[in-house]
């Protein structure tokens, strides 16, 4: 049995490849639309992805499932658990196959057994995997064989059900997607889909689909992986036996969910677009009329000088997580970019949410030839001169502020800027903060895009005024 993990960065979402050189076939599980690292891995080692899978209907970015099936000729298998309203609606496409609590599918010595884990959703399954390779299931000819009974346990691929130190968060469905009144029935069902792995060994391998980062838990550890012995003794979410005590704590203290969180539900269950489908992209002079412009150079050069409307989020790990606050599906994007390579990272980023009317990107060239009624530009200080009349505006999330802030600063999440930021005085100047200056940067590009036109970003954030002591000790 051949194993690989994928991991990406921004997303902190993780996505598994497990082959059998006797049938030269793979399996993909809870694939991402970056599709070539898939397509790579499996010609590395020989390999065909005969089989395509995911654990549920993801709500952090569009899932490659649909496509790379397609792509590859794989069996598409999906969970047919779960009450009518969330069913996939292409279940019935020719080569999907749909899979409910006790159901085994594999190739050769991969034997894939479905676990309904309800929770997190109400369709989500994990798969628990056998190799069965001390028991061949192997033809003379090497043929592919039907998995059958027998070996012994060795991994489990958790989805969002088990992270390393977490679990799933079971709020999204009301918080996300607008189904209100699921997020207390969900913890629920967690609670009990945690009693039934109880039973299971202690040395199975946990492989869950998130890590550090994710807002898909409120406390993932930075781990790949854990085992389910080490979960039992150590996630805080086992250490709970009560119902009702783990339904508070599971709904305390969960992340902001992006608003994108919600449409990426109705995406996934109704089938995603083709990456084929994608419109052209091409260098232009400058942005196309009536598409969002982002810049997506460092922040310096923007506030330096920029195009007087666009928003900047500078190309980083984290690029994907704030265009998912800020960045529509419905409306054409232009991109502004220092090269080639930052546009089409940037592209490839956009697509993971479902952001795939990305038209042009133009390179600086396009600031410098612009007349200057199209240019603006954003003041910058740091936190040892601030102005003492400014507002201080603090981006971060409220956990965040709640445990520490400037004193008088007033908290928006800078996801939240475009609905809330009218309370905002636009006659005094706005002094931005975060805690080290990444999403304040963002912050300030979206005040400046609204009409604010004394906004300075505070560039060492919260660090530099906890460094100074300019905030209270706690």
């Amino acid at each position: 049995m051949t194993f690989k993990r994928f991991f990406d960065r921004g997303l902190a979402q993780a996505s598994y490849m497990i082959g059998c050189p006797g049938t030269g076939e793979a399996v993909i599980i809870d694939p991402n639309r970056d599709f070539d690292q898939y397509l790579q891995a499996a010609e590395a080692e020989g390999l065909r992805i005969a089989i395509v899978t995911e654990t549920h209907i993801h709500a952090d970015y569009l899932s490659g499932s649909r496509e790379l099936a397609a792509r590859t000729g794989a069996t598409l298998y999906l969970s047919d658990e779960g009450d009518a309203d969330w069913k996939y609606a292409f279940g019935s496409e020719p080569n999907v196959r749909l899979v409910k609590d006790g159901d085994t599918f594999g190739t050769g010595a991969v034997q894939l057994k479905v676990l309904h884990t309800p929770g997190h959703t109400p369709e989500h399954i994990c798969f628990l995997l056998t190799d069965l390779s001390a028991s061949p299931l192997l033809g003379e000819a090497g043929e592919r064989s039907e998995p059958s009974e027998g070996g012994t346990p060795v991994a489990l691929f958790s989805g969002d059900f088990i992270f390393v130190g977490d679990v799933g968060r079971p709020d999204l469905l009301e918080n996300a997607a607008g189904i209100k009144g699921t997020a207390e029935p969900g913890a629920r069902r967690l609670h009990q889909s945690l009693q039934r792995i109880r039973a299971y060994p202690d040395h199975l391998l946990v492989w869950p689909a998130h890590g550090a980062g994710s807002a898909c838990g409120k406390a993932l550890g930075g781990s790949p992986v854990s085992t389910l012995g080490y979960e039992k003794a150590t996630n805080w979410a086992f250490q709970i036996a009560g119902e009702d005590d783990f339904v508070m704590e599971v709904l305390t203290g969960q992340p902001d969910a992006p608003p994108y969180f919600g449409r990426m539900k109705v995406q996934n269950k109704q089938g995603p677009g083709m990456l084929a489908d994608r419109p052209d992209f091409a260098r232009t002079g400058s942005p196309l009329p009536g598409a969002l412009t982002l810049d997506v150079r460092p922040c310096e050069a923007f506030q330096d000088r920029h195009l007087a409307g666009s928003l900047n989020i500078s190309v980083c790990r984290s690029f994907v997580a704030y265009a998912g606050w800020l960045i529509p599906a419905d409306r054409p994007v232009s991109l502004i970019a220092a090269s080639e390579q930052d546009a089409r990272y940037a592209r490839r980023e956009l697509s993971l949410i479902g952001v795939d009317n990305v038209v042009s990107w133009s390179g600086p060239d396009a600031i410098e030839s612009a007349s200057s009624r199209q240019l603006a530009s954003a003041d910058h200080t740091d936190s040892g001169h601030l102005s003492p009349d400014a507002v201080r505006l603090d981006v971060r999330a409220a956990a965040e502020f709640e445990e520490g802030h400037y004193p008088g600063a007033v908290n928006i999440h800078y996801g939240r800027l475009p609905a809330l930021a009218g309370s905002l005085p636009k006659d005094r100047r706005i002094e931005v903060y975060c805690h080290a200056g990444e999403r304040s940067a963002v912050a300030v590009s979206v005040l400046a895009s609204m009409g604010f036109t004394d906004v300075a970003h505070i560039r060492d954030g919260y660090v530099g005024m906890v460094d100074r002591g300019l905030v209270p000790a706690g």
